[in-house]
């Protein structure tokens, strides 16, 4: 959803005169609290069959920053924290808002109430005869059910920035009253008798929590012990080595080799040193000043359920500690003093870390490539619309080789362009929208000049980049070709090319790659103002430019203008490019002597089959002549399903932007479909007004085997005899009314009986298909087709 989506009328005005004036410018929570809660933390035998209902039924909805009220059940500590009135997504607000994270921000529940925290289980005051918030809204659900099989009413806000009433125990009758159908689970099929019985039986016994955490084994506390002596060197090389690692994987979830396959740890900084217990250090970001003299990086078992919309997994082992070693230390460079902390610093971390050698840093992000991209759409904007709303909803994505990038070859290039390429938190004041000037984009418009004097003075200006200059993942690595998918306000990311040819795609070096990183990732601060949300989504903007221009340095000179027209229809387009002084280069010569009348896909392809069998060259559902796919597709279903993927018509409109398709097959099993909405727009270079820049007239659907994305928007059963007439409805779909037909053949609803079997199946088959990647699915974004919702 686009970010001015959310915003009431008076924040429109606001981010409208910004705009014009930018246009006419040159966990280590302490449970020995849990008594105040009333709550007996210690081993219970159903607490396993609890911690199951609540990760089925509770939290596909309440998980990350956008849980409703944030009431976050992933764990013990969100359970005794409970819930509060304030969002955390707030983009109207003009000051800062009070860090709110679990685990980080506060440690006991007296702590969280002073934060604004109200309980949802029994406290010390409470009767035991009184029923507890989390009760009520049980009971209340289970009083006035959902008609089965029928659109959820209208007084069910279903829109993720629908306004929250988050009513404490003593408030609850007067909600109650107000909002009869408000109960939980919301806006869905009720819990089943014996899922009921259990939640409210366990409530009435005093909520007992144990955790879930089994035992460490002797070799994996042995690995823990080896990482945190090796992050923890006194030699300055080390300590710089180590705080930029931290700075880019404070967000991973870290996985040893061959360890549980559901077993996590997370990097932090603690004031405690190893053989201690970890007292986290709570700083806006990762590159606030700590405020002590030395910080100790320590890993943190994570104690919660596994969410996919947050679960970016980085893999811990003997290989990863000898790779480290090669890339920051076993290389030649000096270090005589640490770089300071704070947002300055933090705002340019090719500053802050210019000691440390480009190669070694760009090789890094190039090594985990997938996991930093996800980490764009996973991360700090897990809500999704400060950045999606600036990329298209397909594209392709590859990476300059590290020979090829003058940042990394050239010494002179970073030491003198560093001033350009400040992020803006580096300009953050107190303001109440700040220095305008924060989002200019006149660092932007320096540093493209720079790089183009520097390239132009370079011998690659006679030549030309050519295939060699594309990263190739060294022969061994997948992610050297990656997918990005965009469903509305979230994204999703893939290794290799998906899909057709897309309209656009990307090529990212190393400065592009670390400034994307820093301004969505580790300089996002999610409880910022109304100005830094603002500024991120702008300079992601730049970004994204950025890395469309590059890949135009590829083509022929004589196409480069009309495909750069294609991506920016429109004079509002036009006066956007002018505005951010993008002009085509057709000076800049491309090494590469094209063939076809398709530049591009030429290209793109010939990338695949310079892959070394990395990545299939054709996508046999999606990208491949009738013939070729034919012998591909050796299963019915898969040749079947190939009758939705990438074709146009009025039927694709109807389609959500993310449908799983389940198919019940003739011997029992199922096969399970991810249909991605590619929606088609004159240009996504603006923050307003989406809809008027659509073009659903060139929508098509992706049609990608098993499971990839994190929000699911509705879900498809369908037996294998019916999927040819199922293929064939869709297609036939012209209207609204037929839109609804063949969701109720074949739909299956938010309140459809089935609706949470088919939630259970998917995420039971998610864990099956990706054991250590695979997480719970959100059903925040689970739609509710109507009637009176035609796209059209």
């Amino acid at each position: 959803m686009p970010i001015v989506r959310q915003f009431g009328t008076w924040a429109k005005i606001v981010f409208a005169a910004v705009v014009l004036v930018i246009v006419l410018s040159p966990t280590n929570i302490a449970l020995a609290d849990t008594k105040t809660a009333g709550v007996v933390s210690q081993p219970q035998q159903n607490w396993a069959e609890v911690k199951t209902i609540l990760d089925r039924r509770c939290v596909v909805c309440h998980s990350c920053y956008d849980a409703p009220c944030q009431l976050k059940l992933t764990s013990p500590q969100g359970l005794l924290r409970g819930a509060s009135k304030e969002a955390v997504y707030h983009t109207e607000r003009l000051k800062d808002a009070q860090p709110t994270r679990l685990g980080i921000d506060a440690q006991t529940v007296p702590e969280w109430v002073r934060l604004g925290f109200f309980p949802i289980l029994h406290t010390e005051e409470q009767s035991k005869e009184d029923s507890t918030l989390l009760e009520k809204y049980l009971n209340l659900g289970l009083e006035y059910p959902l008609s089965a099989n029928n659109p959820v009413p209208d007084e069910l806000g279903l829109a993720i920035d629908r306004p929250l009433v988050c009513p404490t125990s003593s408030e609850f009758g007067d909600f109650r009253n107000s909002h009869p159908l408000a109960g939980m689970p919301y806006a869905a099929a009720p819990l089943s008798e014996n899922d009921f019985h259990v939640l409210t039986n366990w409530v009435r016994r005093g909520a007992p929590i144990s955790s879930s955490l089994a035992e460490m084994p002797a070799e994996i506390q042995s690995q823990i012990d080896a990482w945190e002596a090796f992050l923890n060197g006194s030699d300055l090389r080390n300590r710089l080595m180590s705080r930029y690692l931290y700075e880019h994987l404070f967000l991973a979830r870290l996985h040893f080799d061959n360890d549980d396959s559901r077993r996590f740890f997370k990097l932090v900084r603690s004031i405690t040193p190893p053989g201690k217990a970890i007292d986290v250090v709570a700083t806006r970001r990762p590159f606030d000043n700590p405020g002590i003299e030395q910080v100790h990086y320590r890993l943190q078992v994570i104690d919660e359920s596994i969410v996919h919309k947050e679960h970016l997994v980085y893999t811990l082992g003997p290989d990863r500690m000898s790779r480290f070693k090669e890339l920051f230390l076993d290389t030649d460079w000096n270090l005589f003093e640490l770089p300071p902390y704070g947002t300055a610093e933090g705002g340019n971390p090719f500053s802050t870390f210019s000691a440390i050698p480009a190669r070694s840093r760009y090789q890094f992000l190039l090594d985990d490539a997938l996991f930093f991209v996800r980490s764009f759409i996973r991360g700090p904007v897990c809500h999704g619309e400060t950045a999606v709303d600036v990329i298209e909803d397909r594209f392709w994505v590859s990476f300059l080789d590290p020979d090829a990038d003058l940042s990394v070859t050239d010494p002179d290039f970073l030491e003198n362009g560093a001033q350009y390429l400040e992020l803006p938190v580096s300009d953050m004041n107190d303001g109440a929208l700040g220095d305008l000037q924060a989002f200019s984009h006149k660092n932007q418009v320096r540093y493209i000049e720079y790089r183009d004097s520097q390239y132009r003075n370079s011998s690659i200006f006679t030549t030309g980049f050519d295939y060699s200059s594309i990263w190739d993942g060294d022969g061994a690595n997948p992610d050297a070709r990656i997918t990005v998918f965009r469903h509305f306000d979230n994204a999703s990311a893939m290794t290799g090319y998906h899909g057709a040819v897309p309209e656009t795609a990307w090529i990212i070096d190393f400065p592009i790659f670390e400034r994307i990183y820093y301004d969505l990732v580790a300089g996002y601060d999610v409880f910022g103002r109304v100005e830094h949300q603002l500024s991120t989504r702008l300079y992601m903007d730049e970004l994204r430019m950025e890395s469309e221009d590059l890949f135009l340095s590829f083509m022929p000179e004589d196409v480069r203008q009309e495909m750069h027209n294609g991506w920016y229809k429109g004079t509002l387009a036009e006066l956007h490019t002018y505005w951010h002084r993008r002009h085509v280069d057709n000076d800049f010569p491309s090494g590469i002597e094209f063939t076809t009348p398709n530049p591009k896909k030429e290209f793109l392809v010939e990338l695949l089959r310079n892959g070394k069998g990395l990545w299939p060259v054709s996508d046999a559902i999606n990208r491949c002549s009738p013939g070729d796919c034919l012998q591909h597709l050796q299963d019915p279903i898969d040749q079947t399903v190939r009758g939705l993927a990438n074709q146009r018509g009025p039927w694709v409109q109807y389609l959500p932007d993310l449908s799983i398709l389940i198919v019940e097959t003739e011997d029992g099993s199922s096969r399970i479909f991810s249909l991605a909405h590619d929606k088609a727009h004159t240009n996504v270079a603006f923050l307003f007004d989406e809809e008027a820049r659509r073009e659903p007239q060139s929508d098509v659907l992706t049609v990608i085997p098993g499971l990839f994305a994190s929000y699911p928007n509705f879900f498809f059963n369908v037996r294998q005899e019916k999927l040819g007439d199922f293929i064939k409805e869709t297609k036939a779909v012209q209207s609204q009314d037929e839109w609804m037909e063949l969701v109720a053949e074949y739909g299956v609803r938010r309140t459809s009986p089935d609706f949470w079997e088919s939630s259970d199946f998917l995420n039971t088959y998610f864990l099956d298909q990706s054991p250590i990647e695979a997480g719970i699915l959100d059903l925040n974004r689970y739609t509710d087709p109507k009637k009176e919702d035609d796209p059209t």
